[in-house]
């Protein structure tokens, strides 16, 4: 699959609404699929946003409750859906970024790694212990969670293992809205591979969120942005542009990483 039709779900969370967040994943959810996307890509902890402090009643284990439910969503609309929400595990919460097929399975789970302490998470979140790449039909995939962006160590680490795009669900506030945009480029440039990054927008809680979601090409163009206010956006992506862009400027054939 040489071009892929993805989607970005740039919502407005309502905070610890589970129920009202899932109904407006549902609606943009079928109408990405309207719009023939293959993807569709939300926000980081959609359906409940920082509601932390109450992460024991709001989050589900794996393959039940919301997880359940949106892979139900994937298998009725026949496209891949990525987001993440509170995955609990044993008395532990994780922010769980599930990437379900459009069959309904669980291709991979990935646990944020970099814990961001502005918003309490180191408090009441477990750290991921490990990144996670996929093989999909549209090439290697990598996926982070927001503040990871922060960490390039990371997004080196895919692209040497050869992913060609790299999934980012986000909840980015607005007054930090200026290093998103310029993170998101450098990645993409660094790394010569997509980036698709899907943030959040509006207030939730006591926090405004930035929006700008968008797709950056491995040339660091960008290909899509959103505004400020909620909005689902959709384009297409050419995956060959990655391998003619590393074949450009060979980078990762230039690399000493014995020195460094």
């Amino acid at each position: 699959m040489a071009k892929l039709v993805i989607s970005l779900g740039q919502m407005n969370i309502a905070l610890g609404d589970v129920r009202k967040n899932y109904q407006r994943v549902e609606e943009w959810t079928v109408e990405a699929a309207r719009r023939g996307s293959h993807l569709v890509l939300f926000p980081e902890l959609w359906s409940t946003g920082y509601a932390l402090d109450r992460g024991q009643d709001l989050a589900a284990t794996l393959n039940t409750g919301l997880f359940a439910d949106v892979a139900t969503l994937a298998q009725q609309n026949k496209l891949s859906i990525l987001g993440s929400t509170l995955e609990k595990r044993g008395m532990d919460i994780a922010n769980s970024a599930v990437f379900l097929s459009p069959n309904g399975r669980v291709m991979g789970v990935y646990r944020k790694i970099h814990l961001f302490r502005l918003m309490d998470e180191d408090r009441w979140l477990q750290p991921g212990e490990s990144p996670l790449a996929m093989d999909l039909p549209w090439g290697r995939t990598g996926i982070a969670i927001c503040y990871d962006l922060r960490f390039p160590e990371l997004f080196r680490k895919y692209a040497v293992d050869g992913a060609k795009i790299i999934l980012i669900p986000s909840e980015w506030p607005i007054a930090r809205i200026e290093h998103w945009r310029v993170l998101l480029q450098a990645r993409a440039i660094e790394n010569q591979c997509y980036i698709v990054a899907c943030n959040a927008a509006g207030e939730t809680g006591d926090t405004t969120f930035g929006g700008h979601s968008m797709i950056v090409d491995p040339w660091g163009k960008i290909i899509v942005e959103a505004g400020e206010t909620p909005m689902l956006l959709t384009t297409d992506i050419e995956l060959d542009v990655v391998d003619q862009v590393r074949q450009r400027i060979p980078v990762f054939e230039d690399r000493r990483p014995e020195l460094y």
